[in-house]
């Protein structure tokens, strides 16, 4: 899809990108060819030729900071298969507090294995893990996950493409929290960590400070249902915008 996506290029909206598609305009190499058969809305051919030349070369060299740029938030998700290999689902949980030290885990999972990171044992990882990855996914994390890990790191940039699912499932018409949203697409989590919330988490945190012993053990399980399931719900998110965007706009009339 990325390689499909117009939009990114300053000058070219969602209607211009649609009506390209329309038109038999499939890829950036389509378009580079036909710039003198192709409207571009009120980009130059020349903006349209060096922006592409720019993007054909971020992709083939990963240059994933020119995409978190230049295709947002929003349109992070036409990046996905991509970046696919170099993405990492991220969440952590809190004590409950409001600064950077409140955080008690991080949970990262890149596809093949889960990290836990835990508040006074390995926590101070994270800057080195992260900066191995091009692209983010989180749910709610532009308002959460993330001030909250820039307030803990305070040196750390991240220059990743963030991919935020809590809105970008609101485009689909999935509205409440990951729990909920879960169980509307009928994905299920274990029987020690089933209806949980992030009070639970809290809960646990406190436990373990106290000394309980299992109390670590069910709260990184917990962590790590939310970001395997993060994958899940990332595939489904890519298939049903691509299907509203790209497919709908090149789908052959029926005739009758």
């Amino acid at each position: 899809m990325l390689e499909r996506t117009f939009v990114h290029i300053p000058g070219v909206g969602a209607q211009t990108e649609r009506a390209l598609w329309s038109a038999g305009c499939h890829s950036w190499s389509d378009l580079l060819g036909g710039l003198d058969r192709f409207s571009c809305g009120t980009a130059s051919q020349g903006d349209v030729s060096a922006h592409l030349n720019r993007s054909q070369d971020a992709l083939a060299s990963g240059h994933h900071q020119f995409f978190s740029r230049s295709l947002g938030m929003a349109e992070a998700w036409r990046a996905w298969p991509e970046f696919r290999d170099r993405c990492v689902y991220l969440d952590i949980e809190t004590d409950g507090g409001q600064s950077g030290a409140a955080i008690t885990t991080i949970g990262m999972y890149d596809g093949d294995g889960f990290t836990g990171l835990v508040r006074d044992v390995d926590l101070g990882n994270f800057p080195d893990l992260i900066s191995q990855y091009s692209m983010v996914v989180t749910f709610f994390g532009a308002s959460f996950d993330l001030p909250m890990l820039r307030k803990r790191f305070s040196s750390l940039h991240f220059d990743q493409i963030h991919l935020d699912l809590c809105p970008t499932l609101k485009r689909l018409g999935l509205r409440g929290g990951l729990k909920s949203i879960e169980k509307q697409l009928g994905l299920s989590r274990g029987e020690d960590t089933d209806g949980l919330t992030g009070l639970d988490a809290i809960r646990l945190w406190r436990q373990h400070q106290r000394g309980h012993q299992t109390a670590l053990q069910t709260l990184l399980a917990y962590n790590r249902e939310d970001v395997v399931n993060l994958e899940t719900l990332t595939e489904y998110a890519y298939d049903k915008l691509k299907a509203a965007s790209f497919d709908a706009a090149t789908r052959p009339i029926p005739i009758r």
